[in-house]
């Protein structure tokens, strides 16, 4: 168990790089402490609620916009098709928890200490800092535990999927044959038939628009669309308004002396010998004796320790390093283990110290006092927390206030706005299914469209979009679901059924002189220029011509064929020529055969996936 987080340390890393970023702007705790009736999905017996959903979404914004940039767009976000992914995600998450569990993996304390420690966003100069790693969950309000208690599950998960991600096996004579499979290259020629050569031929008439229109009528229906003014309560909005000053600031400072100072840490060593509290007696017997007769030999000779326990520590994590844990202050280590460490002194080693993981010998090697420190180093962290302390007291206060008041004064949002002193900000049309990211999404669009709003002109209820952030909205104009009439439609349709004729008379034309082509004839086409392709390198081609081209018969050239794609464009080919490839060095048939391996351990990963989601009952609500 030890070994697999050892072995796997860096696609840990990578891991909880990625994911502790979204848990740290919103604790896990938040995702049990709101759990309700308003659920998205049921994962074996298990709620997704709205909220962590929402929470979801949010992430996947952030993480489209940093990898975009500029090029991004929210609406790009707000797709059914998005949405969807974004709950399957979650849904793989419960699931494999569940499977986790029923396969009794389990993580040590060791374990997630190592894991937690190798976080680069809890380090300082390359080290770990508690001060860091408390600083950046107290300023989320989350607690180490249910931090760790995250990244427990976290690895249990990359336990379970481990032999699916390692495992996959390419034999040399496929690799090979793949290879050169590949890199073959394929001398052409293509001619394409375009639809818009054929459009000035073709003039729908009232019976071909009227045939479409009664043929697409799902296509015609405008859906139900709303203009909205709302208002936004937010602790992070309060929290940037509110003033802190000095005075308060050195007495807040004073009070919380120790959480921005560095408390005491202490480095250890320990050579473990592995008995489980779940093992027989006699096993647990026999793993105290043997840590009893390294006890005798570590007092005899002291120096002896870090040899002593890269040959008999029973901790691949540490065994290699002579034992050597690292710093780590209080709470880090289960109690018995913390206990002893906390009374030792420099270069003491304990007595046998008993544990849930077995039977340690342990040597203190260093202690590093607890340091006070000025306040002009931390003035910033101070005023910062200060700030979100009395932003969240203010918000507490308010919350109920603007609830109750966006409710009784149901006519306008605008006593509610002057009253704590909010903007009101406008929408533009919006759909049940096409909302206004962050803020006009899930059950908050459900009660702009609900029937009080539109017919009642009332506001909706101030509904919790995020943690800490309410919104109201109140529908300013609104256009009901209505199907366009053909008259209006007039001009689209018959330039649509234009098209759709027009692709008909290319891929007619396409396919006689394909055919003609096969008889030996069609001396008059003119062919573009030659070109080589291959399957690695596919010069820009789509799937379905070079899918065309590499079943062409090499053995009887040149050979003739041709593909019509989804715009109606009828593309001729002609393979002139085979060219097989240079016999690759080793190095590059190397390099192949593990990008190939890749691909197949991905597939059997998501077949594994794909194995897990139907041992479970998924049952799903509505996401929009």
């Amino acid at each position: 168990m030890f070994d697999f987080v050892h072995r796997k340390r860096r696609i840990v890393q990578i891991i909880m790089g990625l994911a502790v970023l979204p848990f740290l702007f919103w604790g896990v705790e938040s995702y049990r402490s709101n759990e309700g009736e308003d659920y998205v999905a049921l994962a074996a017996g298990e709620r997704i609620q709205r909220q962590e959903f929402d929470q979801a979404m949010r992430n996947q914004q952030e993480s489209m916009r940093a990898t975009m940039g500029e090029n991004f767009n929210d609406a790009m976000l707000d797709r059914p098709e998005v949405r969807s992914a974004v709950l399957e995600g979650l849904i793989q998450q419960r699931l494999l928890k569940h499977e986790a569990s029923g396969a009794g993996l389990a993580v040590l304390d060791p374990q997630l200490v190592e894991m937690i420690q190798n976080i680069s966003a809890f380090q300082e100069d390359g080290k770990f800092s508690k001060q860091r790693y408390e600083e950046l969950l107290r300023g989320q309000g989350m607690t180490p535990r249910t931090f760790e208690a995250r990244v427990r599950q976290e690895l249990m998960r990359q336990q379970l999927i481990a032999p699916y991600s390692e495992n996959g096996f390419v034999s040399a004579t496929v690799a090979q044959k793949l290879m050169r499979l590949s890199e073959e290259q394929r001398e052409i020629s293509l001619v394409q038939i375009l639809p818009a050569a054929f459009l000035a031929r073709v003039k729908p008439d009232e019976t071909a628009i009227k045939a479409y229109y009664d043929s697409h009528q799902a296509e015609f229906q405008l859906p139900e669309q709303a203009q909205v003014e709302y208002a936004v309560l937010s602790l992070e909005k309060l929290a940037e308004r509110t003033p802190v000053s000095t005075e308060e600031a050195m007495k807040y400072f004073e009070e919380h002396k120790s959480e921005f100072g560095q408390t005491e840490e202490r480095r250890a060593s320990h050579i473990l010998l592995s008995a489980p509290a779940s093992a027989p007696d006699a096993e647990r017997q026999a793993a105290r004796a043997k840590a009893e007769q390294l006890l005798v030999q570590v007092k005899k000779a002291p120096q002896r320790f870090a040899e002593l326990a890269k040959q008999h520590s029973q901790d691949p994590g540490s065994a290699a390093t002579g034992g050597d844990l690292g710093y780590f202050g209080r709470n880090m280590m289960v109690k018995a283990f913390e206990d002893a460490v906390f009374q030792m002194k420099p270069d003491e080693v304990s007595d046998i110290v008993e544990t849930d993981f077995g039977f340690h010998v342990i040597k203190l090697t260093a202690i590093k006092d607890a340091k006070s420190i000025d306040f002009n180093e931390v003035r910033g962290q101070v005023e910062e927390q200060l700030k979100k302390e009395k932003a969240a007291k203010l918000f507490a206060e308010m919350a109920d206030g603007f609830s109750n008041l966006v409710y009784e004064q149901s006519d306008s949002l605008q006593p509610a706005a002057e009253k704590f002193g909010l903007s009101l900000q406008r929408s533009g049309w919006i759909g049940k299914d096409a909302g206004e990211p962050p803020y006009l999404t899930g059950r908050l669009l459900q009660g702009i469209f609900s029937d009080d709003a539109v017919k009642g002109k009332r506001n909706t209820e101030a509904v919790e979009v995020a943690p800490n952030t309410l919104v109201a909205a109140r529908v300013l104009d609104h256009r009901p679901t209505r199907m366009q009439t053909i008259a209006e439609l007039k001009d689209k349709i018959s330039a649509l059924v234009a098209q759709q004729e027009a692709r008909a008379l290319a891929g007619k034309e396409g396919k006689e002189k394909l055919a003609q082509l096969h008889a030996g004839k069609g001396s008059d086409i003119s062919w573009g220029a030659v070109q080589r392709v291959s399957r690695k390198e596919p010069q820009g081609l789509d799937n379905d011509t070079l899918r065309a081209i590499f079943k062409a018969d090499a053995a009887a050239l040149p050979s003739y064929s041709g593909v019509e794609n989804s715009q109606g464009v009828f593309t001729l080919i002609r393979v002139n020529r085979v060219i097989q490839p240079d016999v690759p060095d080793p190095a590059t048939r190397k390099a192949f055969a593990k990008q190939l391996q890749q691909v197949l351990t991905q597939e059997e990963l998501s077949s594994y996936l794909a194995g897990v989601r139907t041992r479970y009952d998924v049952s799903l609500g509505n996401v929009n």
